[in-house]
């Protein structure tokens, strides 16, 4: 679990770091302008590690059900190797996706205006800017990251419902509540992540705002980040062990 949970942060860590100085930056200067080259390694990096995170969450569903279903063969089933493999892919898939995504983007020529109505280098308002058709652009976005958001909420699905028929064969109801505890902060995680890049890219062209796309684009680039360390950190009984110790310390 802390394997997975390291990459989760790595991740959080990459992709609000490609995004979140550049915009602080921009709050303060005057000149808020970005190079071209600079604009496709900032999307680069963002791509890869959002994506990465995307099935992660959903490898982390299954870590989960092989935790439940059968805890004593775990270190077993879930083996560095196995977890290091499945990591693998994730980044894989990850880079494999953003790289497909970033060269058509930006052979894309842009003869007119050069400002971005956003507050970082993402594919719908830059396609907004470019004169040639990007059609085909739309496109593989669609299925690539459609691709990729199905096997994810597949795969976090599928293992639920595998954690579920397990947790009905515990016989103790306290046992019960133990192993489905365990899940709470990944099902937050998931709900919340899955939830707003579905409502981003996923909801019908008639509804689409430029106001609302950056609102969900600032929540999932910065404030999710932020929001996974307390999530899973305020469900570890460990940390709130010593919370609880540091509230209880007498300071002289």
């Amino acid at each position: 679990m802390y394997f997975f949970l390291s990459h989760l942060s790595f991740c959080d860590l990459c992709y609000s770091t490609a995004i979140g100085p550049k915009v602080l930056v921009d709050l303060l200067a005057e000149n808020k302008s970005i190079s071209f080259i600079g604009c496709a390694l900032q999307f680069l990096i963002f791509c890869t590690f959002a994506d990465s995170e995307c099935l992660l969450l959903a490898v982390m569903a299954f870590d989960r059900y092989k935790a439940i279903s059968n805890p004593l063969l775990y270190t077993v089933n879930m083996s560095t190797r196995v977890c290091s493999v499945l990591m693998g892919m994730a980044y894989l898939m990850g880079m494999t996706d953003s790289l497909i995504h970033t060269t058509l983007a930006f052979r894309l020529c842009f003869c007119g205006s050069n400002e971005i109505n956003h507050f970082f280098c993402d594919l719908p308002p830059l396609y907004l800017l470019s004169c040639s058709d990007t059609f085909v652009n739309e496109l593989v976005l669609f299925i690539f990251f459609g691709f990729i958001e199905l096997c994810s909420i597949l795969g976090v699905l599928i293992s639920y419902c595998y954690i579920i028929l397990a947790v009905i064969k515990i016989n103790s109801t306290k046992g019960r509540f133990k192993a489905f505890s365990t899940c709470t902060s990944h099902l937050t995680a998931v709900a919340i992540f899955q939830g707003t890049m579905l409502f981003m890219y996923f909801r019908p062209s008639s509804s689409y705002s430029l106001d609302q796309d950056k609102m969900a684009s600032l929540f999932y680039t910065l404030v999710i980040p932020m929001l996974n360390p307390l999530i899973y950190s305020l469900r570890n009984k460990d940390v709130k062990e010593a919370l609880e110790k540091l509230k209880n310390k007498k300071w002289f």
